[in-house]
Order: C-alpha cells, then sequence, then structure tokens
C-alpha cells in the first residue's frame, strides 16, 4: 500500500493540492495524517475534500425552484481516512468528540436532529437505498476544517457532500454523479438532520468552480459550470461576517418560506415557479389581501431575482463583469427592499447586517458590489473588491467588525474530490 505521508512530504500530491488551494498546505495534511494514527492507531490512506460555498445570484430562489448562481470556495473540509470492516462510521472532527454511526442502522434517530450523526446516517441511508454496498463494510476518518461554521460558506453542505464522496469512491466506484451527492446531502439534512435546505449548497460544494443552477425540475436540476477568473477581473471577493447573534431567528427564515406559500395558495400553486409573474401581476389586489403586502413584496422579489440571477450567468458567459457587479449590487437593494431578510423584525438597536453592508458601500465608494449574502438577518455580507483597495477594504472592515470577519476567498474549480497523486477524479 502506498505510505500517502511519505508521497505528501516527497512533493507527490503538491499539483493536486495546487489545485485546490490559494497557499501551501502539505504541513496541515501532515498534522491530519498524524492525528488519524493518534485516534485509530493505523496510517489513512486516502485524502477527501470538499469546498464551502458562496451564493453569487439568486436570494431565496432555489428554495422556489428557481434559477441560482454559486461558486465553491478555496475554505474547505479536508479528510484523512480509510476503509474498515467494523460496520460503524467513525469520524473524529477536529476539536469535537468521535462520531460513530452503525451501518447496520440507518433509520432516522430523533435524538441526532440537528447532529453531524444525523447527516452521516442519512447519507449513509440514502447511498445504500442507490446499491452502495455498505453491509459489513466500515470507514474511519479524521476531519478538519476551513470553513467557518455559521459564515454563510455553508459547512454542513461541505461535510454532507464530503461523506458522500468518501463512500462514493471507498465503496462505491464513483457511481454517483456530483449532482446526484448533493441529491444525497440535501435528503440527509431535510429527512435525518430536521432542516428543509435547498439544493444550491450541496450542488455548489460537489461540482465546484461557478455553477448555474435552474430547479425548475429538482429531480433533474440543470447544472453548467461557468468560467471565471476574478483576478483577470480585478477584483477580490469578500464574505464579511456581520458579527449578529444567530440564535433564535428560526421564525424570520420560516416566515419568507411561509408568506410565499400564501401567495402560492391563492393560485393553488406549491411555489412561485409554477406561477407566471404576469398572472401574480393580474391578481395583485386579491394576493394581497389573502397573502399580506410583505408576502407580496417578497413575491416581487421572487420574480426579479430569479431573472437577474440567469441574467448573471449570462454576463459572465460574455466576459461583461461590470455588468455581473451591476446586478449584484440591483440584488442586494432587493434583497433589503423587497425580501426584507436584513433587519429582524422590529429590531432597531441591532441591524449588524445592514451596518455592515453601509459600511462596505461607504468604502467602496461607487467601485465594486456588495449585497446580503445566503440565509440573511443575521449573516453574513458579499463584496466585490477591486484588488487596487482589497488590503485597505479588509483592514477598515475588520477595524468596525473585528479582527478575521473579513475573509478573502478565491474560486475553487473543482468541488468535493479524492486527492491523488495523478490529479483528480469526481
Amino acid at each position: 500500500m502506498t505510505d500517502l505521508h511519505a508521497c505528501l512530504m516527497r512533493g507527490q500530491l503538491d499539483a493536486a493540492l495546487t489545485r485546490l488551494y490559494s497557499s501551501p498546505v502539505r504541513a496541515r495534511c501532515a498534522a491530519l495524517l498524524e492525528e488519524f494514527k493518534t485516534v485509530f492507531g493505523c496510517k489513512p490512506n486516502v485524502l477527501f475534500s470538499a469546498p464551502g460555498r458562496t451564493e453569487l445570484g439568486g436570494n431565496h430562489t432555489d428554495h422556489q425552484r428557481g434559477c441560482v448562481l454559486a461558486a465553491a470556495v478555496d475554505l474547505d473540509i479536508l479528510s484523512a481516512a480509510a476503509p474498515n470492516s467494523s460496520g460503524q462510521i467513525r469520524v473524529q472532527s477536529q476539536g469535537y468528540p468521535l462520531t460513530t454511526v452503525d451501518l447496520r442502522d440507518l433509520t432516522p434517530k430523533s435524538e441526532e436532529a440537528n447532529t453531524s450523526a444525523a447527516l452521516i446516517r442519512g447519507v449513509a441511508a440514502r447511498m445504500a437505498e442507490l446499491g452502495c454496498p455498505l453491509q459489513g463494510a466500515g470507514l474511519d476518518a479524521c476531519i478538519t476544517s476551513t470553513v467557518p461554521g455559521g459564515s454563510g460558506l455553508s459547512s454542513s453542505a461541505a461535510f454532507e457532500v464530503l461523506i458522500g464522496t468518501m463512500l462514493n469512491e471507498l465503496f462505491f466506484g464513483g457511481r454517483c454523479t456530483p449532482v446526484e451527492l448533493a441529491q444525497i446531502g440535501q435528503y440527509a439534512e431535510n429527512v435525518f438532520f430536521g432542516k428543509p435546505c435547498g439544493l444550491m449548497d450541496q450542488t455548489a460544494s460537489s461540482v465546484g468552480g461557478v455553477v448555474a443552477i435552474d430547479f425548475a425540475d429538482t429531480a433533474h436540476p440543470t447544472v453548467e459550470q461557468i468560467s471565471l477568473d476574478l483576478t483577470a477581473a480585478g477584483y477580490g471577493l469578500c464574505i464579511l461576517d456581520s458579527g449578529a447573534d444567530h440564535a433564535d431567528l428560526t421564525a424570520e427564515y420560516a416566515a419568507i418560506t411561509d408568506e410565499l406559500r400564501a401567495v402560492c395558495g391563492f393560485f393553488g400553486k406549491e411555489v412561485l415557479r409554477e406561477i407566471s409573474e404576469e398572472e401574480f401581476l393580474s391578481y395583485l389586489p386579491q394576493v394581497r389581501a389573502a397573502a399580506g403586502d410583505r408576502a407580496v413584496l417578497r413575491a416581487f422579489h421572487f420574480y426579479a431575482e430569479n431573472r437577474r440571477a440567469m441574467e448573471e450567468a449570462q454576463a459572465l458567459r460574455k466576459g461583461d463583469f461590470n455588468r455581473f457587479l451591476s446586478l449584484v449590487q440591483e440584488s442586494g437593494r432587493s434583497s433589503a427592499m423587497y425580501l426584507q431578510n436584513v433587519v429582524p423584525t422590529g429590531q432597531t438597536a441591532h441591524q449588524e447586517l445592514m451596518v455592515t453592508l453601509a459600511l462596505c458601500e461607504r468604502i467602496l465608494q461607487g467601485r465594486g458590489a456588495v449585497r446580503v449574502h445566503g440565509g440573511g438577518f443575521a449573516g453574513t455580507a458579499q463584496a466585490f473588491v477591486p484588488l487596487d483597495i482589497l488590503a485597505e477594504f479588509q483592514e477598515k472592515t475588520e477595524a468596525v467588525l473585528g479582527t478575521g470577519s473579513c475573509h478573502v476567498v478565491t474560486i475553487r474549480p473543482v468541488g468535493s474530490i479524492q486527492i491523488q497523486q495523478e490529479g483528480f477524479y469526481d
């Protein structure tokens, strides 16, 4: 068996690692291999990586079967792994207790809701349903993450996709496509973890690069990779932590889907993608009476944002980055004005995300673009910053928001992957 540590230290994995990371990571990989030996008493024989993601366009459109634009980033979850024959998946996440899942019982557990064990069990259950031979198998894995929790970069999706990729490559001959791995992750999160998420986060992590996704048919979403070289365009990409407390916002997020469901209910439909904008507008007085004005405004956002996501993808295809930036800025305004997912309902003293947006706009002074990123309310902002002021932008935002609050990320060209000497396969 190839000694993975020796290959790493001889530089035989450098070409593969260079495609994934913007900075040297050999020491990080070596430390993870050593940790695996300490935890499991043997050497790992394979490395895997699954990236976090950033939403570039389509704010809150995926759950209405709309269009989105997303990208994998160079922050990831890295795993050292080895198959075993214990009938268990054992995962040691750095800084957390060992998680063990018995592969002989792949049914949802109420006591595991909202835990990593639920995601592992859910991914394994769905892969077993698809024919992956997990009976009598087993897996040991040590993982470390540079995707900050609660950062809006989707650490949970990266974790789901990572587990799926390991099982797919080690036990299923790589039969699952990246899109299928994303759907497996979504299934685990919906059914086992207990969160009704969309499919954007998992797809961006599994496919990699910049992806335009159309969820009109959720069973078979249309996924297209689009080339984007931010450095060549003269911009850096920043994700800014507003510093807001994420607690007690479940009702805010639920209100968006509940109110849009009320709009759809007027027409006897499930999602807005099934209702034309013309039909929505023709019944606007009746819809206002039935669902309320905030619900109507949120529907206005969906229709415009869905078009915008498609226009953003087209701008990138044409290499028109200025048009793309203009659309990003429009997206941010629509989210704040119509979707209203920047300030929690009734808050006056605590409007951290809106302050973050205002601060970024003041520093940028009409250059680049800034918008709410992801779910909103207490989450993150996204800024495209000209490279000539990137250092100044980071310094000035962190002076207000705190050291480490401005994450400068790069777009990663590949999604979840097994890292090997010969290159990549997915």
